[in-house]
């Protein structure tokens, strides 16, 4: 087990990012404190090889000129709010339209663009951890409410990344976090996940319109082409799919909050295998269609190409503030928000992860 910490580099304001490295378990996370950034997560395939499995940029002056979240805290709330706008308690919120016609991931300015405070540490169960926290003024970026987060990334003894999402606001606000981690299981600069196995536990889903727009209908997966509840490869449904670059999954679950599986994916020529489980409602899988268009070079080198990686976003519903009956995610002082997602790593059959 190791921790560490070094300015990873200063902000135009003058205020220093720091990078924090935890080794556990025979996983090496990197994070930064600007939009708590995983910029690296180094897992062993069933060689022995060690590689970095997230995509991301070389640099902090390569996330300053902008870029697709990649492995950004993304929020006050994750996904698209229809219109970008919505009724609470008798007063009409408008939010900014930053992806017409709606409000996407918080805004221009939101959490994946603020310098959160980090500290290290060490749990009960002598696990490595970052703990990020901000605190969002009333009023940032459209949202009602003062708003205190805070999340944990902790590097477990069985080879797993959790996060742990926790906020407490003193007005009624919408509040739904995710990590927009990019994964290549075969290695950050191997190309196309196309060929990796993918299995979603999720019987429902919520389609979309061109725009993006969930329509709010809770519809059945059978039958339809984005149906992953048996193990396929990534790319074999794209051209059958409605918009071929994923969909908002709702996840099975019984007990509203537990810890329940939520997807596996695999990369066959490395043997890599995360599996990901959550408390959350739902499960935004993003195939990285546009990725190409962001033009953004790599810590490979490489400009990144359309579906260089999957994104296993979970999170409420996004447009639940809209739409309660499907999933409500309007927290209310004193209630506290708080969810756990988990991406437990391992290899195939014919190998074995070492410890």
């Amino acid at each position: 087990m190791k921790i560490d910490s070094t300015t990873y580099g200063v902000l135009p304001s003058g205020e220093a990012v720091t990078e924090f490295t935890l080794l556990n378990a025979g996983l090496m996370l990197k994070a930064i404190s600007y939009g708590g950034i995983i910029t690296e997560l180094h897992v062993p395939d069933r060689y022995g090889n060690i590689e970095d499995i997230v995509l991301g940029l070389p640099g902090l002056e390569a996330y300053l000129a902008g870029h697709p979240w990649l492995g950004a805290i993304v929020g006050r709330v994750a996904g698209r709010i229809s219109a970008g706008s919505f009724q609470l308690d008798g007063e009409t919120i408008q939010l900014e339209i930053n992806d017409p016609p709606n409000h996407l991931h918080g805004g221009n300015e939101a959490l994946d663009k603020k310098n959160w405070f980090g500290e290290t540490g060490v749990n009960r169960e002598h696990e490595p951890f970052i703990r990020f926290s901000y605190n969002s003024p009333d009023g940032e970026c459209g949202y009602p409410g003062n708003v205190e987060f805070k999340v944990t990334y902790t590097l477990t003894n069985d080879a797993s990344l959790r996060i742990d999402y926790a906020a407490t606001t003193d007005r009624a606000t919408p509040i739904s976090l995710t990590n927009h981690s990019y994964f290549n299981l075969g290695g950050e600069s191997a190309g196309s996940t196309g060929k990796h196995m993918l299995q979603i536990h999720a019987d429902h889903w919520v389609p979309a319109d061109e725009n993006y727009t969930l329509s709010g209908s809770v519809e059945p997966l059978v039958g339809m082409a984005n149906d992953f509840n048996q193990s396929k490869q990534v790319d074999e449904p794209w051209s059958r799919m409605q918009l071929n670059h994923g969909d908002n999954y709702m996840i099975r679950r019984d007990d509203k909050k537990a810890l329940v599986p939520v997807a596996r994916v695999e990369d066959p020529a490395t043997g890599r295998v995360m599996e990901v489980e959550s408390t959350e409602a739902c499960l935004q899988f993003y195939n990285a269609k546009f990725l190409g268009a962001a033009k953004v070079i790599g810590k490979c080198g490489r400009l990144y190409l359309p579906h260089d990686g999957l994104c296993f976003e979970c999170h409420g519903y996004p447009d639940g503030v809209n739409h309660p009956e499907v999933d409500d995610i309007v927290i209310r002082p004193p209630e506290t928000y708080s969810q756990t997602t988990l991406y437990r790593f391992g290899i195939s059959p014919n190998g074995s992860m070492n410890a």
